[in-house]
């Protein structure tokens, strides 16, 4: 994706700018500068990191940093990258999507958030329940400003779109292949549950690396697991474009997130945009994430993996996935544009609550 057209206002780098939630916090008060051209000649990448920015000192050139995934961030160098914006003026925002690891461990994670807090950063929370988990990491709030964490398809986008109709009850499941989803029972349960003939299972994939075939990677066994059902389609992209995942949505009817830990899912916030149902673990502020359109989106079929053997987390998906296929049979499935309409109205209000967070004081 690439950058909206230059405007007047704040310039924002976000770290990094690969999803549709960094790329829809544009207005006329802020505009993103990953995939421009910056005075030095070189391009903003939308995958930036601490040390590509380090490396275009000094940070003259944006006056807001927006953090938003700094688990791979190397400490050492994100502190250099604090200590600039501080030298440069440039205000730095920290969203936290996370108030657990994705990737490392957690002494690594609560270390970089521990870092952020003394930089005395401007904090977002997306959930009062990750703000309040976050005090509870840090040991004192981070006075965060608390903001919904929004749409995912752009209203706008889906105005002259549609759900594709089918006879038949088609899933989806996307995104890469952490720790923290268990894609491979999933896929399991659902081949050897769900026996209706016409059901189909789209699994749209981002591209495997080394380490997901070593050390007992568990990518073998996806494929051959998907092999063995012919309802089973499997789609393979470098990282999927936006359209490419609204695409798969609408044309699909339930959307599976068996996620083993987690905090907040723009996943869910996508079901809710397609009028997909969610089939979902309740982990993290997923629940709180329903509730904040609760009344005007359908609740998804929750299954619990907090508590209890893990053993038992098969028996509590396929009850769930069972239910689920049930709500299918006799549930509308076209995009619901009065919600959609709520979705742009909450959109204002977001960029209206980011103005306030980018412009205010340090």
């Amino acid at each position: 994706m690439t950058a909206a057209p230059r405007s007047e206002g704040m310039r924002v780098v976000h770290l990094p700018a690969r999803t549709p939630y960094a790329w829809k916090l544009q207005s006329r008060d802020f505009h993103i500068l990953n995939g421009t051209e910056i005075p030095s000649g070189d391009t903003v990448p939308a995958a930036v990191d601490a040390a590509w920015l380090l490396e275009h000192g000094p940070l003259t050139w944006l006056d807001v940093l927006h953090l938003h995934h700094i688990d791979s961030e190397d400490p050492a160098t994100l502190e250099r990258l604090l200590d600039a914006c501080l030298g440069d003026g440039v205000k730095v925002v920290f969203t936290a999507h996370d108030t657990r690891p994705m990737v490392g461990n957690v002494e690594g994670f609560t270390a970089r958030l521990r870092m952020l807090h003394s930089a005395e950063v401007s904090w977002v929370c997306l959930t009062e329940g990750s703000a309040s988990k976050l005090t509870e990491i840090l040991g004192r709030s981070p006075g965060a400003a608390v903001i919904p964490h929004g749409y995912v398809a752009a209203p706008e986008t889906l105005a002259g779109l549609e759900r594709e109709s089918s006879s038949s009850s088609r899933y989806l499941m996307f995104g890469a292949s952490r720790a923290s989803r268990d894609q491979l029972s999933t896929m399991a349960n659902w081949s050897l549950g769900i026996t209706d003939p016409d059901s189909s299972l789209h699994v749209l994939l981002r591209a495997f690396s080394p380490a997901d075939f070593a050390d007992g990677g568990r990518a073998p066994l996806l494929l051959e697991t998907a092999r063995r059902d012919p309802r089973i389609r499997l789609t393979m992209r470098p990282y999927p474009a936006d359209e490419e995942v609204v695409s798969a949505g609408l044309a699909s009817d339930a959307l599976l997130l068996p996620y083993l830990w987690g905090s907040h899912s723009g996943q869910l916030e996508l079901a809710f945009d397609l009028n997909l149902l969610p089939v979902c673990s309740r982990t993290g502020h997923l629940s709180e994430q329903y509730e904040q359109h609760k009344g005007l989106v359908e609740e998804p079929e929750w299954f619990d993996w907090s508590q209890g053997h893990p053993n038992l987390f098969g028996e509590k998906f396929l009850t769930a996935l069972e239910n689920a296929a049930a709500r299918l049979e006799s549930r509308p499935r076209r995009l619901d544009r009065e919600f959609l309409d709520y979705r742009t109205q909450e959109h204002r209000a977001i960029l209206d609550q980011y103005a306030r967070v980018y412009g205010g004081d340090r």
